[in-house]
């Protein structure tokens, strides 16, 4: 590890931790050459999931744009903030599990997800949704889809 203070690439490691989850190790540091102690941190790299757009790009998997997402809808809506996090983190969980094989996700699926668990929560949410995401152009088409909530 190359030392912060005098760039030298001769160290020795003093003490090693493991964090609480298991998912990364701290560890103090002497430099040899000019007995600077600095700490460094070991990870898991892993391969972050991917977002396949509808018109082929590839973004990074972004729950904060979900979040968004499900807040304009239920916006005024009587939805505890603890229940839109829970909701969220099993949108993101199923991304994942559903990505987890190729580290990608079409957002059609994420989107569907979404219409689930607004569907489950709050009707109304759910078509505010819908029609942003189903990208409604006229009356007719909310109406086919609360004709579709009412059956």
């Amino acid at each position: 590890m190359k030392c912060p203070l005098c760039g030298s690439l001769d160290d020795k490691v003093l003490e090693s931790r493991q964090n609480i989850s298991g998912t990364s190790i701290r560890r103090r540091r002497e430099c040899n050459s000019c007995a600077y102690r600095f700490t460094s941190y070991e990870r898991i790299e892993e391969t972050p999931l991917m977002v396949i757009k509808s018109d082929g790009r590839r973004q990074p998997f972004d729950i904060k744009k979900i979040e968004r997402g499900l807040n304009r809808a239920l916006e005024k809506r009587a939805v505890p903030s603890v229940t839109i996090e829970n909701i969220l983190n099993k949108i993101e969980d199923e991304a994942a599990i559903l990505g987890k094989a190729s580290h990608e996700i079409p957002s059609i699926q994420i989107g569907e997800i979404v219409l689930k668990k607004l569907y489950e929560l709050d009707r109304v949410a759910y078509i505010r949704f819908a029609s942003v995401y189903k990208k409604f152009n006229d009356v007719a088409e909310f109406v086919n889809e609360i004709e579709k909530i009412e059956d």
